[in-house]
């Protein structure tokens, strides 16, 4: 004779509910690692390469503007704080101050992305691209440096710009009461992107502006 399961409280729904909640963790924070080993494989070439050009990187840096970088720093500062508000709002039931918070975090973003275009404006128009006259002019240690900066804070303005559209979605989810008090995973595993894209700066913020 079998003995029955023990009653835990829960329905077969919430039980499978409650497993897809922790596959879904899982699986982006497996996510989360890979972007992890992208940008970990480029530091590591930074490294590298400063070490063989310390003078060359230094007097490259200081092209860059460190007031722009640090502002650019607050913003997404700032972002990081707004989309954790908005996860706290759902979790209190707070649906449309969630969503004001969502909308935020995207207007910050959005903020950096124009703080970006104008700075990557001024480079070009300085003559600072790949293969141009005046980059080919310059020290191979410099030329190596501007690389690294284009490529770098690229893929990272890349991932913002992902990160945006996610938070958009989630902001519509939210609308339509898909994200709410009691199914949140979708927003928290947005969040968890968003501040990795933010970690991300802090690391190229001091490795291209504040060089010594």
């Amino acid at each position: 004779m079998s003995i029955p399961a023990p009653f835990t409280g829960k329905t077969e729904h919430e039980a499978h509910a409650h497993r897809d909640d922790i596959a879904s963790r899982m699986g982006m924070w497996l996510f989360l690692f890979t972007e992890l080993l992208l940008f970990g494989g480029l530091f590591f070439l930074y490294s590298v390469y400063r070490y063989e050009n310390k003078e060359a990187f230094h007097d490259a840096a200081r092209e860059l503007d460190t007031l722009i970088g640090a502002f650019n720093t607050a913003i997404l500062l700032t972002s990081s704080l707004t989309m954790a508000l908005s996860i706290a709002a759902i979790q209190k039931n707070k649906k449309m101050l969630s969503v004001v918070f969502q909308m935020i975090t995207v207007a910050l973003g959005l903020g950096f992305m124009i703080n970006k275009y104008f700075e990557w404006s001024l480079k070009i128009s300085h003559g600072l691209y790949p293969k141009s006259e005046v980059m080919l002019s310059l020290d191979h240690g410099e030329i190596i440096f501007f690389g690294l900066y284009y490529v770098m804070t690229g893929l990272h303005g890349l991932h913002v710009l992902v990160g945006m559209v996610l938070i958009s979605v989630m902001t519509n989810f939210t609308l339509k009461n898909i994200i709410n008090r009691d199914n949140y995973v979708k927003l928290e595993a947005a969040g968890l992107y968003w501040h990795l894209v933010d970690i991300i700066w802090i690391f190229l913020f001091p490795l291209f502006y504040l060089i010594t």
